[in-house]
């Protein structure tokens, strides 16, 4: 009975920290993955228009006037062509795709609104932003005639594929697309604002005719962002940022699952360990006789302390068999059981081999540390005191 209980408690506890921690993996890649198939992984951004004070020497004094920080124009990067093909001959770089970002304002007969334009050369920038994947109207054609524009947008304009909408950029310049696809990135606020045309009608649309405002790259590790967005920008001397930084707030509560998901485990294999202690202690005290006759009929030292240790070992081990089951079917049921609105999974089903692999070593490890005790104590048994008591 005591054999079952704890071999009870060691399933539980190790399913646990299977359970969350597949989840914790599940819901990382869910939202990493959304991430990335909706923003580049490093962008280089043109340069802000910064003033630079006169200074005037009369009469051989030096004098520096104070100059407010000029509203800022759309710029384009200059030499980017050249730019593009530099970084094209990077190894650990994928895709590098210019694009023009500009305000500009949607006008359908009596409805406007604000929106972002961003001109793409559609065959590498849905290489790196999966637009396809978010139509839900349409199809993603983009010709100097076509405009994508999100879901929220559509039903703010009262319009659908096929319609006309007029867009007037900040320059002045009015252009009328037809609406060719309607997105839905599942954020209301991108889907409110964010279109998509050609890239040459956003230039025609900006006044930036063979400019671009930034360069769009992704690359083959996302995790070393950071460091290739420091490598670029060393390299080309602009503003690079990368979408960790862009992400900064995901991450800080990321770690904090992290901390708090550890934090949890330990104390979950702290209790798996002080039960199997307690379990073999008492095993120890109710079998001293057996002990004794034992030592007595010759078996060392080292016999005895390995027979607790094993029985550590096996208790752990079994328990996480069983345990990693149980959290393998938790997850596996709670993954069928919570949907989205339109039915599809909420987040991926992610079941490492590793972290079973680890869960098992794990408790085998724990249940010989916790017999570690008890193992010595029986060990150190007189045989005549054991037998006489």
């Amino acid at each position: 009975m005591q054999t079952l209980f704890i071999l009870a408690g060691v399933a539980i506890g190790v399913g646990v920290i299977v359970f969350m921690s597949g989840l914790l993996s599940s819901l990382q890649a869910n939202f990493i993955r959304r991430v990335l198939t909706s923003q580049p992984h490093i962008q280089i951004i043109a340069p802000d228009e910064v003033a630079r004070p006169l200074r005037v020497a009369p009469s051989g004094v030096v004098v520096a006037s104070i100059v407010q920080r000029p509203a800022q124009r759309l710029r384009s990067i200059d030499q980017w062509q050249m730019i593009r093909t530099q970084l094209l001959r990077r190894a650990d770089i994928t895709n590098v795709s210019p694009t023009v970002t500009a305000s500009a304002l949607a006008v359908r007969g009596d409805a406007s609104r604000s929106i972002t334009l961003t001109g793409i050369d559609p065959e590498v920038y849905f290489n790196i932003v999966k637009l396809p994947d978010y139509i839900i109207l349409g199809q993603p054609r983009v010709t100097s005639e076509d405009i994508i524009i999100g879901a929220e947008l559509a039903k703010d304009l009262g319009v659908s594929v096929g319609d006309k909408v007029n867009v007037t950029a900040a320059s002045g310049a009015l252009r009328a697309l037809t609406i060719s696809a309607i997105f839905d990135l599942g954020n209301k606020g991108a889907n409110e604002r964010s279109t998509f045309v050609a890239l040459r009608t956003a230039q025609a649309l900006s006044n930036l005719v063979g400019g671009v405002t930034s360069i769009d790259i992704t690359i083959q590790d996302v995790y070393a962002a950071d460091t290739i967005a420091a490598s670029v920008q060393a390299e080309v001397g602009m503003q690079v940022d990368s979408w960790i930084k862009t992400n900064a707030q995901f991450f800080t509560a990321v770690n904090a699952q992290k901390i708090s998901n550890t934090a949890i485990r330990g104390f979950v294999g702290l209790s798996v360990a002080f039960g199997i202690a307690s379990v073999l202690v008492v095993s120890v005290i109710q079998r001293s006789k057996d002990i004794g006759i034992l030592r007595a009929m010759g078996a060392s030292q080292n016999q005895i302390l390995r027979i607790f240790l094993l029985q550590g070992a096996l208790l752990g081990f079994l328990g996480s068999l069983v345990g990693s089951l149980v959290g393998r079917q938790s997850l596996v049921f709670l993954h069928s059981f919570l949907r989205q609105a339109d039915g599809s999974e909420l987040f991926p089903l992610i079941l490492e081999p590793s972290l079973f692999v680890a869960a098992v070593a794990l408790a085998s490890v724990t249940g010989v540390v916790a017999a570690a005790v008890p193992a010595i104590r029986a060990a150190k048994l007189d045989p005549v005191v054991a037998i006489r008591g």
